[in-house]
Order: C-alpha cells, then structure tokens, then sequence
C-alpha cells in the first residue's frame, strides 16, 4: 500500500468511527464561561473553554516553581474547573504536568502535547509511548505537530501524520492537530483535510503573533489575515485554539490588554478555546473572570 494510500485509509477509518461514536456524546453545554466545555469542531473531542498552558518560554516559567507548587497551582485550576491542560514534547513540563494530575480521574480532564517533528531516523511510535510515559498517561485527548513554521510543512510532516493517524488506531491518541507560527505556515491550513485541530497566535495588538516569518515579533498590521484564517478555519469545521494571548507576556503588566486580548480571541477571531500559562493562582483567577466577561 502508498504511502498516499495508507493515509487515506487510516483517515476515512478514524472519520468513521468517530462519526458512528458522535450520537453517544454529550451534548455541549449552553452556557457561556470560562469552564464550560465546548466541542473542538470535527474533532468531537470536548475541552473547556479556557486550558491551562505550560509553556511559558518554553516551559521554564512553572519548572522554576518546583513539583510541590507547580502541583498545587494545576489542582487549584482543576478545583475551579478548568479541565484542559497543555504541554510539549520541547517543554520543561511534560513529567511534572504528569506528576500534577496524577490521582485524579483520567476521564475528568483533557492532556494535550505537541510533538517536535524535526527527530530523523525515529520510531514514531516508539516516540509516542516515549511521551506517554514521561506524561504518564496512557493517551493523549490531542497531539499536535509542534511548531510548523515553513510552507511546506503539509508535505515534510507527512510521516509524522501518519504516524499519529497510526497511534489513533491504537487509542493513545484520541485527535490531532498542528501548531504554526508564521503566515506561511498558517496559508497551509485552510483546506489541510489532515488536520482536526489548529493551535494558532492571536490578539488584539499582534503581540508575538504571525507575520512574514515565524519569528516571535509584533505584526499588528497582520492581524486581520490571522483572523479570516481562523474563520476559514472554523467553516471547514475545524477546532481552534487560540495561543499567545498576552502576548508571550508582553502583557504581564497591562490588565486593560489582558482583557481585550481575551475578548478579541473569542469575539472577534471566534476561536472554540483559549490556553494561557500561569505561574499563580492570581493568574488563573483572573483569566477565569476576563473570559467570562468576553463571553457575556
């Protein structure tokens, strides 16, 4: 079987059975907050509105706060109700975000990863038990392709595709998706038939968001393509997750742009959820409060 082929087949089957298991889900909740859950579009797969993130640069903002901390601070979201927990293969936090929800029910919370797809000469899905182990799950509600940031890369992460569609056959990956970082790679989205779920950069001021290049710099002047994407997105039935919403913390002293940025994500670019790191309760807190009132 071609590789073209092999493909195909492992999509239509995955399409399929998640269409035959649709009619037994339940059905999203109609109200309107932060930890209400919502479904991430052809995915069917339900996480709450607001996830809670683990990469701020690149992880090392919660491992500096230590296990015993980091710990109390995701029970603390979890007590509150946020549900859905973010990380990364290329993180500092995959083993502590495991050691963090440890005990609690797996059914209870969704765990997303990311998977750096730029390893040569690997076992695919060698690499995945690799990242359930360290995550200390035995799946993955969502694992992206980390970091696609050339226009190309519908073509150059066709093995790691597979792969995943692969790892879905044996449920240690429930749905999938990819993170871009650049126009030219978020150009690549609309019309990808692979991709169930987009984790994309957005806010009101185009702090840290998609530009010319994949480079972490402001593009306010791009803001507007950002956003028809992710509606193109949204109307091929894609879930969409909104990223770097305060801007990778160039927000961390402005409330006023905590709280645009939060409702210019879900109103304006109509983003299903949004992930955000935090390093308190405070934080946590009040992003809770500033979704809620984007959603009143």
């Amino acid at each position: 079987m071609s590789p073209t082929t092999r493909r195909s087949f492992l999509k239509t089957g995955l399409a399929a059975g998640a269409m035959a298991a649709a009619g037994t889900l339940p059905l999203a909740a109609t109200k309107r907050t932060a930890t209400d859950t919502v479904v991430l579009g052809r995915s069917k797969t339900e996480v709450t509105r607001l996830a809670f993130g683990t990469g701020t640069d690149g992880g090392a903002v919660q491992a500096a706060l230590g296990q015993q901390e980091f710990t109390r601070l995701v029970r603390y979201a979890y007590d509150r109700g946020i549900r859905f927990f973010e990380t990364a293969e290329a993180y500092q936090t995959p083993g502590m975000l495991g050691e963090a929800l440890k005990g609690l029910p797996r059914d209870s919370y969704q765990l997303m990863s990311k998977v750096t797809t730029s390893h040569q000469g690997v076992d695919l899905q060698a690499k995945f038990d690799e990242l359930r182990r360290i995550s200390q799950t035995e799946y993955f509600d969502i694992m992206l392709l980390h970091w696609q940031h050339a226009a190309d890369w519908p073509e150059t992460t066709k093995r790691w595709q597979d792969g995943i569609l692969e790892a879905q056959q044996r449920k240690i990956i429930r749905t999938h998706g990819a993170s871009v970082h650049g126009l030219p790679a978020l150009r690549q989205m609309p019309g990808n038939t692979w991709l169930d779920v987009g984790l994309i950069r957005v806010n009101h001021n185009g702090a840290r968001m998609d530009g010319p290049t994949y480079e972490d710099t402001n593009h306010p002047d791009n803001v507007s393509e950002v956003v028809d994407h992710i509606h193109k997105l949204k109307k091929e039935g894609l879930g969409v997750i909104g990223m770097k919403l305060c801007g990778g913390g160039q927000f961390e002293h402005s409330h006023d742009d905590r709280v645009k940025a939060m409702r210019f994500a879900f109103q304006n670019a109509g983003v299903d959820c949004a992930t955000v790191g935090f390093k308190s309760t405070q934080e946590i807190d009040e992003a809770i409060s500033n979704l809620n009132l984007a959603l009143s």
